[in-house]
């Protein structure tokens, strides 16, 4: 896979004009786009349609969660869109239902373990009697049995979820931030290299990218990173 198209760049922006302008800012620095509810609410299906048309792939980030029926049928209507991923949250009758939607589809369902602006303490006050890194795990577990695609996780737990789920999960890992980076609302994050290193299969960008000064310079940079990592764990 070309380092490029391992990065997935978050299109966390308020309106589909301010979208086109950054897909037309990062050019051919840029391949995948994560589409979530800011910009989905926003008119951005059409739009994501349209970035498909292009030829470019898209991520549906909307980490469904409902009763089964819903599920299934929700997640065929958005394999028939032709995106690439599509999140849903990792409890076990939504990713079953989840699969059945997307079967015999390119669509690739991932699981989201626990978001990355959670720790222990989040979980606790939530009612788990979990950790993040059990928790992980446990779910991990699960959808490797029930025939998901991919996890989303942290670049903290993708070398344990690698022992886990092997090669024929994805890992999809956001909380990405470059040397020198804001942390933001992330409270487990990794640099490009060390996420690549630990066994991450993409990096989910937004604000490193969106909120830069150059967005092709800055995604440029994360390429050459990616490239570099990839090219040591050879």
């Amino acid at each position: 896979m070309d380092a490029r198209d391992r990065l997935i760049v978050a299109l966390d922006v308020p309106s589909v004009k301010d979208a086109e302008s950054m897909v037309t800012r990062l050019g051919n620095s840029a391949s995948f786009y994560k589409i979530g509810y800011q910009l989905g609410l926003a008119g951005g299906l059409p739009f994501a349609a349209g970035l498909i048309a292009a030829g470019k792939h898209v991520f549906l980030d909307f980490k469904l969660h409902d009763i089964g029926n819903t599920i299934t049928h929700g997640v065929a209507s958005v394999a028939n869109m032709g995106a690439t991923f599509l999140t849903v949250h990792a409890y076990p009758q939504t990713m079953k239902a989840a699969v059945e939607g997307a079967r015999g589809s390119k669509l690739k369902v991932l699981a989201v373990t626990v978001l990355t602006s959670y720790d222990n303490d989040d979980l606790a006050a939530a009612g788990y009697k979990l950790g993040v890194s059990e928790l992980v795990a446990r779910r991990a577990e699960q959808a490797r049995d029930l025939g998901i695609d991919g996890l989303v996780c942290s670049p903290e737990e993708a070398a344990n979820l690698r022992g886990i789920v092997g090669s024929k999960l994805a890992l999809v890992t956001p909380g990405i931030r470059p040397a020198g980076s804001a942390a933001g609302d992330q409270k487990r994050i990794m640099t490009p290299a060390k996420a690549i290193a630990a066994g991450a299969d993409y990096l989910v960008v937004g604000r490193p990218i969106v909120e830069a000064a150059d967005p092709k310079a800055a995604a440029d940079a994360i390429v050459a990173e990616i490239t570099e990592a990839k090219n040591k764990g050879n």
